[in-house]
């Protein structure tokens, strides 16, 4: 990248809560709708997403995280499409279950995948690597599109995004997953390019300050 050319943003973006959400259940793919508070969270955040002026807002085609992006589509009057490659991970026979409910039967799972073992999800479910090729097929089509100093917001899910920041970075899973906090509801991470690849410069983002302050460190 010409040290003249401005940098290129990603904003990779969870989608608002559900019941499945409030109620601590997995839901992959599971298409699970917005609750209200979620509705409210989306509309919320499109103020401070839309400051970052995006030229792009792509979303997973699941309906929790294609209501989300629709509201900030709307409030910044942009054109929004959908991907599926931006699912959240396929949680198999997980998918509306609890953890203690999953580990009361699969404990040994849990502490194998917590040990490094990249193991399909729900018996029937996806791998990490699974998830990581899909996501980061989507971001390089999006990517090839996405001119010097544009912004795309990549409308998302918990899972997924932070399995799509880490793979664009060159972070191990594995290392990411202990690492990193889990995104909250509606909240972003911020990756920004330069000339030796992208860098994560902003996580778990949500407020109009946040915004702000990361701006003030580019």
């Amino acid at each position: 990248m010409s040290a003249r050319e401005q940098p290129r943003r990603l904003l990779v973006w969870r989608h608002g809560e559900t019941a499945h959400n409030a109620t601590g259940r997995w839901q992959g793919q599971f298409d699970a709708p917005l609750s209200d508070r979620g509705r409210r969270q989306a509309a919320d955040a499109a103020e401070g997403l839309a400051a970052y002026r995006p030229s792009q807002v792509v979303a997973s085609d699941l309906t929790r995280a294609a209501d989300t992006a629709r509201a900030l589509a709307e409030y910044a009057e942009l054109p929004l499409r959908f991907d599926a490659r931006f699912r959240e991970i396929n949680v198999g026979r997980w998918a509306g279950l609890t953890t203690p409910e999953i580990r009361a039967t699969q404990a040994e799972v849990f502490d194998r995948i917590a040990a490094g073992e990249d193991l399909r999800r729900g018996e029937t479910g996806e791998t990490v690597a699974e998830v990581a090729a899909r996501v980061l097929a989507g971001v390089h089509d999006l990517l090839g599109d996405l001119q010097p100093g544009e912004t795309a917001v990549i409308a998302t899910h918990g899972f997924a995004g932070r399995i799509l920041c880490a793979a664009l970075v060159g972070i191990p899973q594995q290392v990411a997953l202990h690492a990193l906090q889990g995104l909250s509801n509606c909240h972003w991470a911020q990756l920004v390019e330069h000339a030796g690849g992208w860098q994560i410069a902003g996580w778990n983002l949500r407020q109009q300050a946040d915004v702000l302050a990361g701006a003030r460190s580019r």
